[in-house]
């Protein structure tokens, strides 16, 4: 039996799991932490905008699983707030455990808290990958979705300082790029003013430290819109934003708030003192990071160079996913990416063709789009969401979404 080893137990990484061992493949999904998930422990928002239509395109393609679980564990439906329409919000705490039961279920071994280092290579192709405390996992393929976010020294200086967020690289380690050991090439994203990276775009508060009033209409609407004061209103803040569909001036003169069982603030920072000048702020407190008020995350500091396959250019045998594999912004871009990847991974050790999705769907447009002088990507708004809807990809009609996959001829394909 083929053996496919997985770097990375983010949204991209355990996607790619579930279309590995659709293929017949020994699966082994090695994460750094002790969550899977990664940035999905604080993120949320599903089937916004565009990413209704390529949600429901992997569900024809046979990579359902993981939107089954976030409508399961959604703690709000059909939420329209500034700039997008008819989102779930999933339930963060909820969502993680039910992901690990469900690759357990299907056979998938997992490693935690086990951070890849280095790679053994074989010519082209890599044979091994090892741990800092020299394990050593072999396989026949390999995927890397270790993302692009850390180590520290780029939040030192690219951001604002290590923000500790749920990343955790001084409690698990800083992240190691697979691809760049492998001998592939990384490029890194880089902001409207040149500057490398981008501030992860959104915080967390701890919901009881909001007051009464913004409890209520968070947990019965999903969504709160307060506005700021003038003189609080930062719109410098937007072009640092890695989420560009959020870049919006509503985002700016508000603080906008979604209910994701936690509370998520849709702003990359605010600073502690001046957000509990707002009304309802009086007594906020982050969640994650624990540094919000002065900084975030910083991502896209190490994105692979691929083939359309999703397999790293100069490396036979490692494909890649989720932030690794391009500018794309969000989970269901990483699920999208992943299930390639995972999928292609299989057919690899099978000596098979790689499956390239045209660019009839949403998702094989993704992959294909060049923004131009570059800049982060995603279906649920900025420069490709429309590019979606003047080229008639965007849709909420899923019999019209399962038909448009069905004439592609990949009705059920990650099933194969």
């Amino acid at each position: 039996m083929a053996k496919i080893v997985i770097i990375g137990g983010g949204w991209a990484g355990c996607s790619a799991a579930l279309t590995a061992k659709k293929t017949g493949a020994d699966v082994q999904l090695i994460e750094r932490t002790d969550l899977l998930l990664g940035l999905g422990n604080v993120g949320g928002i599903m089937r916004n905008n565009g990413r209704f239509t390529a949600a429901e395109e992997n569900i024809a393609m046979g990579a359902g699983e993981l939107f089954e679980i976030t409508d399961q564990c959604a703690a709000h439906r059909n939420v329209d707030f500034p700039g997008h329409r008819h989102a779930s919000f999933y339930h963060v705490i909820k969502t993680e455990p039910a992901v690990r039961r469900l690759l357990t279920e299907r056979g998938i071994s997992l490693r935690m808290m086990t951070r890849i280092t280095d790679v053994i290579r074989e010519e082209d192709r890599v044979k091994a990958v090892t741990t800092a405390d020299e394990k050593t996992f072999e396989g026949d393929a390999f995927v890397d979705c270790t993302g692009t976010t850390g180590p520290m020294g780029n939040c030192m200086e690219y951001g604002n300082g290590c923000s500790m967020c749920i990343l955790r690289c001084p409690a698990f380690g800083p992240r190691v790029s697979i691809s760049e050991k492998a001998g592939g090439c990384d490029y890194m994203g880089k902001r409207a003013d040149g500057t490398p990276g981008a501030f992860s775009g959104s915080c967390k508060l701890e919901k009881e430290s909001l007051s009464e009033e913004l409890r209520q209409r968070l947990e019965r609407d999903g969504v709160a819109v307060v506005p700021l004061p003038e003189e609080m209103i930062n719109e410098g803040k937007l072009s640092k934003k890695v989420c560009r569909q959020y870049a919006l001036p509503q985002y700016a003169a508000n603080v906008i708030l979604i209910d994701t069982g936690a509370v998520k603030m849709m702003t990359p920072f605010f600073p502690l003192e001046q957000l509990r000048q707002v009304q309802g702020f009086e007594n906020a407190r982050f969640a994650d990071p624990y540094a919000g008020g002065k900084g975030n995350s910083i991502r896209y500091m190490a994105v692979a160079e691929r083939e359309p396959s999703m397999r790293v250019k100069g490396v036979a045998n490692l494909f890649c996913g989720g932030e690794k594999s391009g500018l794309f912004i969000g989970h269901t871009e990483a699920i999208s990416t992943g299930a390639i990847a995972g999928h292609n991974a299989g057919r690899y050790t099978r000596g098979g063709h790689p499956l390239i999705l045209p660019d009839t769907l949403a998702i094989g447009a993704l992959l294909a789009y060049e923004k131009a002088g570059g800049g982060m990507i995603t279906f649920a708004g900025d420069e490709f969401f429309q590019y979606m809807q003047t080229q008639g990809l965007y849709t909420t009609d899923r019999e019209k979404i399962a038909a448009r996959v069905e004439a592609a001829g990949l009705s059920r394909v990650y099933d194969c």
